[in-house]
């Protein structure tokens, strides 16, 4: 009795965070969620309800902080125990049914397709520039957006083209079909873990249901979830065949430049299979970047050497929600705004770097023994270290950590990387610039501005205090939540 108690204590505010997403999703039109106009065959609202934009703000709120303590308690329950596949499914299912929310970013995805399969280039033309403005799907993109190419590595664009190809001209079947993607990326990622680790409890909690992941990247049909398990994949083939394991890494790095943590990660895996005495690293590392080499050069020939024009144009932004950004404000004026920027920039490198070693010396125990366990405590470090402190920073880039901190042991980081993302997602509700009334601007915009960037710095100094003591430690009542250590994954389930 007292475990079934415990199990709900964890699962229902989870549960309650789900049915939030889906009463959002599926309801009209709102303030988190961009019209996608006529649904043609792809579902459209079914739940008949407008929220207003104080409700949907509420409402999201709410979701994200019931879903990040039944995480919390999920993490430290007396009996963890991961869930069968269906409830998953009957998730991903529910999620199709439902339009994205928490950003306008799926309808940028699907202008650079729509874009891409017209015979146009998206890394040169912005959405509002497409045949005048007038096109059926690149004109429902929403500012600041409107007059960007895109900023997303080939592969990325590629997948936006196939959505563009086959939902055509109606932009509600192209978003389904990229949310498609995404919810088999999101379980493909799961299935992985699962492969990867024998924590299989702290899979479901910190990836298949962590509202962090599942409300806002999931449900919001972000490309970051769509990375993930080609990282994951990239090291959980890195040591049985480099050259499988370049590949991936290479297919990884061209959806997502930020997703270039899986080439140490990988490199790691080698590594430590090299002096374990399965394979010589010299050759490991060179079949494996040779295939990655060659990847990221079959990908991008076909659309050019501009392909990261935009994004190098747009490198040295700073999100509100940083600790960056009041230092910004503060300079700029004194200081030109190119020089304040560069300086950020430098410094923003600088506390990365300090901040991965800690967080490294922090992992220390904490990853199962062999490669796998390596690679998976270095794409971590480097993902959360990334998150966390880089200039522009927004919720779903946590997305890649979320799923490598699974395989790792139980500690402090997990209370306080929930923490520190519950307040980034509550920074961004309801998520569009449009659609919101004054006082609902007023309200959001200034917990982003003034609330956000002092919890940021906040969990730097965290961070930095667990350091000093050279261990994150285990939570008092949190368990083990696995089985032993081992070299390789699971057999097949």
């Amino acid at each position: 009795m007292a475990r079934a108690a415990d199990r709900a204590t964890s699962w229902a505010p989870i549960g309650a965070a789900v049915a939030l997403f889906v009463l959002v999703g599926a309801s009209r039109d709102n303030a988190a969620r961009p019209p996608l106009g006529p649904h043609g065959w792809a579902p459209g609202s079914w739940i008949p309800l407008a929220l207003t934009p104080a409700v949907v703000t509420g409402v999201l709120v709410m979701a994200y902080g019931l879903g990040v303590l039944g995480t919390y308690a999920a993490l430290r329950s007396a009996a963890p125990r991961a869930v069968a596949w269906w409830p998953a499914l009957a998730v991903g299912a529910l999620i199709l049914l439902t339009q994205p929310f928490g950003s306008a970013d799926h309808v940028n995805y699907a202008a650079y397709g729509r874009i891409l399969v017209g015979g146009g280039d998206p890394y040169t033309t912005s959405p509002i520039g497409w045949h005048g403005g007038h096109d059926p799907v690149t004109s429902h993109v929403e500012p600041p957006w409107t007059t960007a190419p895109s900023v997303y590595g080939p592969v990325a664009t590629y997948l936006q083209g196939l959505a563009a190809l086959v939902g055509g001209a109606n932009l509600r079947q192209v978003v389904w079909v990229w949310q498609v993607v995404v919810v088999s990326s999101w379980l493909a990622t799961r299935w992985l873990l699962r492969r990867l680790t024998d924590r299989h409890a702290r899979v479901d909690a910190l990836w298949t249901f962590n509202p962090l992941v599942l409300g806002v990247g999931v449900f919001g049909a972000h490309v970051d979830v769509v990375a993930a398990p080609l990282v994951l994949a990239a090291v959980l083939l890195a040591v049985r065949s480099p050259l499988a394991g370049g590949l991936l890494a290479g297919l990884a790095v061209a959806t997502k430049a930020t997703d270039a943590v899986v080439v140490p990660a990988v490199a790691a895996a080698w590594w430590v299979a090299a002096r374990s005495g399965s394979r010589r690293f010299a050759r490991s590392a060179l079949v494996g970047g040779i295939a990655c080499v060659a990847t990221l050069v079959a990908t991008h020939v076909p659309l050019g050497s501009h392909v990261y024009d935009q994004l190098l144009r747009v490198r040295r932004s700073v999100s509100l929600a940083t600790p960056w950004r009041p230092l910004v404000e503060l300079l700029t004026g004194p200081l030109s705004s190119g020089v304040v920027r560069t300086l950020v920039s430098v410094l923003a490198a600088v506390v990365m770097v300090a901040l991965a070693a800690v967080l490294w010396r922090l992992t220390a125990g904490l990853a199962e023994v062999g490669p796998l366990g390596q690679a998976s405590r270095v794409a971590f470090v480097l993902a959360a270290a990334y998150a966390v402190v880089a200039p522009y920073s927004l919720p779903w880039y946590d997305t890649l950590a979320w799923a490598a901190l699974a395989p790792l042991g139980a500690s402090r980081l997990d209370g306080l990387l929930l923490a520190r993302g519950l307040v980034m997602a509550v920074a961004y509700v309801p998520g569009r610039v449009l659609g919101m009334t004054p006082r609902v601007e007023r309200l959001t915009l200034g917990f982003r501005r003034h609330v956000a960037p002092v919890a940021g710095a906040l969990a730097w100094a965290a961070v930095a205090v667990l350091g000093v003591s050279g261990r994150a430690g285990r939570p008092a009542s949190a368990p083990s939540s696995g089985g032993p250590p081992r070299e390789s994954p699971p057999p097949s389930r």
